[in-house]
């Protein structure tokens, strides 16, 4: 025993030494173990994602009603997150994990796949990644940031927030469309909650915020997999019609490991939606998944990395452009793979609060998630009412932001609230950046405040009319 540990000890002694010049341990105050404890932790609290993002958009259709197959999304956001995971340990060395956004997804599954092909909609994501590198690389994204009134970034968070909340509480069946003698939404189908599908999504929704609130790690994992087991069990006894679960019905798959499917790899037409839904409506989706992508990565990774030390005392931090631009590449591997496009996490911030400094905590859940792909077929046990309780919870942690804006000032509070109410009322992403941009303009304007409207906001709020305007505008148009 000895002997073996006197000829391996100079090995591990040297993996840590080459492990300490890569990632920076010891300058950092970190080490081996507590960056590894902290990849764990934050694949743990992450790993929900593998499940919620493939039913979302497998439950969306494109233009031609096709549906993407739950397997191949679920091997796909695995891998998109696994490799863009690692790629921002070494290239970033932060701890920072990434995964298909949630919110971006709802933007492609609803916003996107609706006006044109799903080949057509992740080759908009994948312009949305090179946009975001070139911007990062240029410095015009630090430009574009300043441009946007901060009310109005927050806005689109909150607004956000509340549309992914919403699309939770319709998909489980808690909020109906209303009858048409009704209100145009109402609790369940016709004014009450029924059938035993809305139970799992109660108690799963119950469990969840009781385990986060107590910062259990893994509260939103957790409380997925205990929905999904009490779903089967349901499922299993009662007599339940099929289509009342949705596009998951939870039975117990006859296999726990697959082959990986990469059948969407590679199927991106990154201009044929312009051409199938129209420049001016694939051009401002395009714009949205860029905001939408932009900013929610500026605040998580501000947010974790000075969490973890890792800003200097003026709040800059020095690894920033080789991070964003990292974050722009997540997003061409997300809409390369065939899921929605990669970005930084908040759940990164569980790993930190683990002690994780490094990069080297990014390489542990990259090579989780990478592990992931070969347990597709989990994904197909979990019905929607089982992970829709987390986009609930989501929606609830994103409307923090709320306490951002300054309520009082009625120049930015409007255009912030027109931002926030129009995403979930018009179930649009798209309408809520737009109403809030320009209400902002012509607001200022009738102020008399023309330089506090940057040229930038000026170019954004006409593209965005024009996108409101875009049925008269063609209606004027035939009649030429």
């Amino acid at each position: 025993m000895t002997e073996v540990q006197t000829r391996t000890s100079p090995a591990a002694i040297a993996a840590r030494s080459v492990l300490d010049r890569i990632f920076r341990l010891g300058a950092r105050g970190s080490t081996v173990t507590r960056e590894i404890r902290g990849g764990i932790t934050t694949f743990v609290a992450m790993a929900y994602v593998i499940l919620l993002v493939p039913l979302i958009l497998g439950g969306a259709t494109d233009i031609d009603g096709k549906h993407l197959s739950i397997a191949q999304l679920t091997t796909a956001t695995a891998f998109s997150a696994g490799l863009s995971t690692v790629l921002m340990g070494l290239v970033g060395n932060v701890p920072l994990a990434l995964a298909a956004g949630l919110g971006v997804v709802p933007v492609v599954a609803f916003q996107a796949a609706p006006h044109m092909t799903w080949p057509q909609t992740m080759g908009l994501v994948l312009l949305m990644g090179v946009i975001i590198v070139i911007l990062a690389a240029t410095g015009l994204r630090t430009m574009i940031i300043n441009a946007i009134p901060l009310a109005l970034k927050n806005a689109i968070g909150v607004g956000i927030g509340m549309f992914i909340a919403m699309i939770g509480l319709v998909s489980a069946g808690v909020v109906g469309h209303g009858s048409a003698s009704g209100p145009p939404v109402s609790l369940g189908p016709d004014g009450h909650l029924q059938g035993w599908p809305v139970v799992v999504f109660g108690v799963g929704l119950l469990l969840m915020i009781a385990l986060y609130i107590r910062k259990v790690p893994g509260a939103i994992l957790i409380s997925i997999a205990a929905a999904t087991v009490l779903a089967v069990v349901i499922n299993a006894v009662a007599t339940i019609a099929p289509a009342s679960w949705g596009t998951v019905v939870p039975k117990m798959p006859s296999r726990l490991f697959a082959v990986p499917d990469f059948g969407l790899m590679l199927h991106v037409d990154p201009f044929g939606g312009f051409a199938r839904a129209g420049a001016l409506t694939a051009g401002v989706v395009l714009f949205t998944l860029v905001l939408t992508g932009f900013f929610d990565a500026m605040g998580t990774v501000f947010g974790v990395c000075d969490e973890a030390g890792l800003l200097d005392a003026q709040g800059a931090m020095p690894a920033l452009g080789r991070v964003l631009t990292v974050d722009g590449l997540a997003q061409i591997i997300g809409g390369a793979s065939g899921g929605a496009g990669s970005t930084v996490y908040v759940e990164s911030a569980t790993g930190v609060g683990e002690g994780a400094r490094t990069g080297l905590t990014s390489l542990v859940s990259g090579g989780l998630f990478c592990l992931a792909i070969f347990f597709t077929p989990i994904a197909g046990v979990v019905p929607i009412q089982a992970a829709a309780p987390a986009l609930v919870l989501v929606g609830a942690l994103m409307m923090t932001q709320a306490r951002k804006i300054d309520w009082a000032d009625m120049e930015v509070a409007v255009p912030a609230f027109l931002t926030i109410v129009a995403m979930p009322f018009t179930y649009s992403i798209t309408n809520g950046v737009g109403a809030g941009l320009i209400s902002y303009t012509v607001i200022k304007a009738a102020r008399g405040r023309f330089r506090e409207i940057h040229w930038l906001v000026w170019v954004v709020s006409a593209v965005f009319a024009c996108y409101f305007a875009v049925s008269g505008i063609e209606v004027l148009l035939r009649g030429f």
